[in-house]
């Protein structure tokens, strides 16, 4: 017998060799898309509860509402509900409404009120009091041909529009002071200023806050005055601009600062002294 055919096999085992991790299906990613989807939902709805007005949420939850509005009260049809949703008035909220109770207040009642009305409302405000912004600020400044006072005396006047309003702002001059040796007794030239102030501001309605200013003292003095004084100048000046004809009802805000907002880099510079007549904006 052949001596090759009384030796053993020769056996090759392959071992196939599978690369990566396979395929484990793709359900993790439609579970991430909802995640991220319902996150995305999650800060849009808390931007719209920080972005909107009350008026407008609840007109955003009346034009998501199950009914179809077709008038204040939504639905009209004669089927199982008669045109009511099943959060009619006689469970919970009032049919079409939006309300959350069952007797709900008239300020409660959402009535599909974007918020137009009221912008048109502060839009119509707001240019009342640029017109009348612009017309005191010419009269103080002689622009409208006939000046109401003195060159010396409108040199203390400065006035600006701001967010907050119309600020008219009065400062010391050189060898002119509002008020006499740091005290809250008013300086003859004030109240001329005061009474040119009361007359220009009876042209508008608007409401008036005063702020009073002083320059800084030395940190070596025991006490401080400069709280005390602004308070007080802040005040008189209310009673000079009532004196002159200004109502007590339009007064909002009488404010002292101290020496906390100086004018100029030196807190202790005498321009730091200085009064603030605010025409507060109506809205």
């Amino acid at each position: 017998m052949d001596a090759r055919r009384n030796a053993a096999p020769v056996i090759i085992k392959r071992k196939k060799v599978v690369k990566g991790g396979g395929h484990h299906g793709g359900a993790w990613k439609v579970a991430y898309a909802d995640f991220v989807t319902a996150m995305m939902a999650f800060f849009l709805l808390m931007w719209l509860l920080g972005a909107t007005t009350e008026d407008q949420r609840k007109g955003i939850a009346d034009y998501f509402s199950p009914t179809i509005p077709v008038n204040r009260v939504s639905g009209g049809g004669s089927g199982a509900f008669g045109g009511d949703t099943v959060v009619s008035e006689k469970t919970l909220a009032q049919s079409g409404t939006g309300a959350s109770g069952m007797h709900s207040t008239e300020s409660r009642q959402a009535r599909g009120n974007l918020g137009v009305a009221r912008a048109s409302a502060t839009a119509r405000d707001s240019e009342a009091d640029a017109a009348a912004f612009a017309e005191i600020e010419e009269r103080l400044k002689g622009r409208s041909g006939e000046s109401l006072a003195s060159d010396d005396v409108l040199r203390h006047i400065v006035t600006r529009v701001t967010d907050e309003g119309l600020i008219i702002e009065i400062s010391d001059r050189p060898g002119a002071p509002l008020f006499m040796d740091d005290t809250s007794e008013p300086a003859p030239v004030l109240a001329e200023i005061t009474g040119l102030i009361a007359s220009v501001v009876a042209l508008a309605e608007n409401h008036i806050a005063i702020g009073a200013h002083t320059h800084a003292r030395p940190v070596t003095l025991a006490a401080n005055p400069v709280w005390d004084l602004s308070a007080a100048r802040a005040d008189r000046t209310r009673r000079l601009l009532y004196d002159a004809g200004v109502t007590r009802e339009r007064f909002r805000r009488v404010t002292g600062h101290a020496d906390r907002s100086p004018r100029v880099p030196d807190p202790m510079d005498p321009r730091n002294n200085r009064l603030e007549v605010i025409l507060l904006r109506t809205r």
